[in-house]
């Protein structure tokens, strides 16, 4: 049972109603083979009930199993079928051959395609006829002339009909197999959408991982030259204090004073990399307020107040809000540290598409960093709605061409295409900085 299983299985039909179609053939040719001998009924044919059992077995065995791919294979299988279709027909003398012959077309159906099919179809039709006009001769030779008349019309209606059915079996068969391809070839688009959306997934947050990582990185090192650096001189200061302190006690003091604003400086450093650290960065804020909060502890190291201009209509995606939140607070980061800003400008909206106009144009003091690092046309995002992020400030600004490898940049650059973005950068020497990210919604 289980090994009849497995053939079922295994087999190539498309249209599992094929195989069950067969079988319900053969069972009726089957019981038409058993009828006649077990009633005695006479037979103007030779014929031999054990062969012609024997025969349907090993016919319906063979179509547990179709050729797919090779073309030889496939025309031996189709000889093997119609060589035991004959035999049966004159050795076996089996009686409703046109029905093994609907079968063996049914099969060609699902084997070959094309002209083959119909090359199949009409050989196959016309050995049925051959068939009946040889037995036909049979009935003339022993039969009344009346009998052999009724006989002869009843087996070429029987060709008929077979003929007929051939044709509008292959018509419908090819109707499902098209319908069933086509399915087919849906459920692969849709597994390959599938996988191609899993790998978006794990590329996004491959590339999250690595900015996190570098960012980690970025922030030991950045630990190493300003805090270890402040609280060594902090320390060589509070040595200087505590050598002097009876002898000068003015000088100590000032010691103590420019150690104490060492500290404080450090102190700020380390919130700001705990800050960066944070594996929610909003932690449970909305965007607004986590922006808000970001802008509130800007001012006090950078005597700069933002102005935030934030503008969310629609829902936003977790990955987009902390996406947004990184660009900012790095934006932050390097307008403290290299800007040497008086203002700094943030706004945040949702819009539709086609209300974006960014402005690619290269003019004599001002270039344009795009998405891509070998190309300056930002990647297009085929969304109704967006949201943007603009980020300005009044600093000193920079050589595009000198300043495109920076960690920085790079990062807000890879978080924004890793959630299908678009990054751009307007700057020049003396003219601030203008950053623009488009997120889809």
């Amino acid at each position: 049972m289980n090994s009849m299983i497995y053939f079922i299985q295994a087999r190539k039909y498309p249209l599992r109603f094929l195989l069950y179609l067969e079988w319900i053939l053969l069972a009726i040719i089957i019981a038409c083979e058993v009828f006649v001998f077990l009633f005695n009924i006479a037979s103007i044919f030779p014929r031999n009930i054990f062969f012609n059992i024997f025969f349907l077995f090993i016919f319906g065995i063979i179509g547990l199993k179709l050729p797919s791919h090779n073309q030889l294979y496939k025309i031996i299988y189709t000889g093997l079928e119609f060589g035991l279709i004959i035999i049966a027909s004159f050795a076996g003398g089996i009686l409703l051959v046109p029905l093994l012959y609907i079968i063996l077309i049914a099969r060609n159906c699902v084997i070959f395609r094309g002209i083959n099919r119909y090359i199949v179809s009409g050989l196959a039709i016309f050995l049925s006829l051959v068939t009946q006009l040889q037995r036909i001769k049979t009935v003339q030779d022993i039969q009344l002339l009346e009998t052999k008349q009724q006989y002869a019309i009843a087996i070429l209606a029987s060709v008929l009909t077979l003929g007929i059915g051939a044709i509008f079996m292959q018509m419908a068969i090819n109707a499902l197999l098209n319908e069933f391809q086509s399915r087919q070839k849906l459920n692969i688009a849709n597994e390959q959408l599938a996988i191609a959306n899993a790998q978006l997934s794990q590329y996004a947050l491959k590339v999250e991982e690595l900015a996190t990582l570098e960012e980690r990185n970025r922030i030991a090192r950045d630990i190493h030259d300003s805090v270890g650096h402040a609280l060594t001189v902090l320390n060589l200061h509070l040595e200087a204090a505590v050598k002097i302190w009876q002898t000068d006690p003015e000088e100590a003091t000032e010691f103590l004073t420019e150690a104490k604003q060492l500290g404080s400086n450090a102190l700020k450093e380390v919130r700001q990399s705990i800050s960066t650290l944070r594996a929610d960065p909003l932690a449970g804020l909305s965007l607004e307020d986590a922006i808000v909060s970001l802008a509130e502890d800007f001012q006090p190291s950078s005597n700069i107040s933002p102005s935030l201009e934030i503008d969310l209509k629609l829902p936003i995606k977790p990955e987009v809000k902390i996406a947004i939140y990184r660009i900012i607070q790095e934006a932050f980061t390097n307008i403290f540290k290299h800007a040497e800003a008086t203002e700094v400008k943030i706004m945040l909206k949702t819009q539709n598409q086609n209300q974006i106009s960014q402005d690619l144009t290269t003019h004599s003091t001002t270039k344009v960093i795009a998405t891509q690092r070998s190309n300056l046309k930002p990647l297009q995002i085929a969304h109704e709605s967006v949201i943007q992020l603009i980020i300005h400030d009044n600093g000193k600004g920079f050589k595009p061409n000198q300043n495109t490898t920076g960690f920085g940049l790079q990062s807000m650059r890879d978080r924004t295409l890793a959630i299908g973005g678009t990054f751009n950068m307007a700057t020049a020497p003396n003219s601030g900085c203008k950053i623009t990210a488009t997120f889809p919604i």
